[in-house]
């Protein structure tokens, strides 16, 4: 029995980290007698997510030949389709003087298209035969092209706001340093300069990818949480169903753009594989809190999509190696 469920969690570990966050949070939030657990594991949570991103980010970027990370053509094509798709939500809100509702409802969308590359994505990238020497590089592109956007974006809708360009700017910034750059230093490291961890590390190969399905768990947990307190009624299936419909479009254009470039699996995860806590937490600061409900959904979407590609990924490598063995 125990086996099974090992298997299970293994081969369907994202959808299961999703319903864990989604049971664990609705369990203690609902079941008095839970309470006081419930306080104690709340916090350290903040301490637990961030030791699970910290390792699988090392992991990923241990097995990153950092000699590899140039430069591809796919960048251009994904960060012009981005920065369009920004400039249309932002043109409709403000061109129509969209109030109220209906102007929240925008941001939230906006939450979703202008956030950059998840700095996990390379996990999954790499599951599915992309390459992850590129997807770092991409990554770090991408962070920092938010870092300008974000800051000059926001507050176009939300002039009240008294967070300036140069503050959030470093904001950002720093959460970069310290989430991404400082793994990707220690990872360098030890693939140079420790070869027992090095060889310990390449010997596991899905080690960073189960490490991201406890961060996910946690993310979910959150997520349902805010969406729990947020108050805001019917707006949140509108919201809901607005993040799943960007999330789709990303995943198209990411695909469309692949197959013209031949990197279908790099363009796909790039395109549409977000970093949502930092546009969660810089909407805080800028727009309506409700807006940040967009990025919130947007990750459960992103990574039901993910398990359904890896899903695909593993049945047609066993297809092909019964074939294979048949022959």
């Amino acid at each position: 029995m125990g086996h099974r469920i090992l298997s299970f969690l293994k081969e369907w570990t994202l959808p299961s980290a999703i319903v864990i966050g989604t049971g664990a949070y609705l369990l203690f939030a609902y079941v008095p007698a839970l309470d006081a657990a419930g306080t104690l594991l709340g916090s350290w949570m903040d301490t637990i997510f961030a030791v699970g991103l910290f390792t699988t980010l090392f992991i990923t970027f241990a097995k990153v030949d950092f000699r590899e990370m140039r430069l591809a053509r796919w960048y251009a094509y994904l960060i012009g389709t981005q920065l369009l798709l920004v400039g249309s939500i932002v043109g409709i809100v403000l061109g129509l003087n969209l109030q109220g509702t209906e102007r929240v409802v925008a941001e939230s969308v906006l939450t979703c298209a202008i956030a950059p590359c998840a700095t996990a994505s390379s996990v999954v990238t790499g599951k599915l035969g992309g390459n992850i020497h590129q997807m770092a590089t991409f990554t770090l592109i991408s962070s920092l092209l938010c870092s300008l956007t974000i800051p000059c974006v926001f507050p176009l809708l939300e002039k009240a706001s008294d967070v300036d360009f140069t503050t959030a700017s470093a904001l950002i910034l720093h959460r970069l340093a310290v989430v991404m750059l400082l793994p990707m230093g220690l990872g360098w490291v030890v693939r140079h300069f420790v070869p027992k961890v090095y060889r310990f590390i390449v010997r596991h190969p899905n080690m960073a990818f189960y490490c991201w399905g406890v961060t996910l768990a946690i993310t979910t947990g959150v997520t349902v949480k805010n969406i729990c307190h947020s108050g805001a009624g019917w707006v949140l299936v509108l919201i809901a169903l607005l993040s799943l419909a960007v999330c789709v479009l990303h995943f198209r254009l990411g695909r469309w753009i692949g197959r013209h470039v031949g990197e279908r699996i790099n363009t796909g995860q790039g395109m549409f594989q977000k970093n949502t806590g930092l546009t969660i937490l810089m909407s805080y600061l800028y727009l309506h809190p409700v807006a940040s409900i967009g990025a919130g959904f947007y990750v459960i979407w992103q990574n039901i999509i993910n398990s359904y590609e890896l899903w695909e990924f593993s049945h047609k490598n066993r297809e092909k190696s019964l074939t294979l063995q048949q022959n």
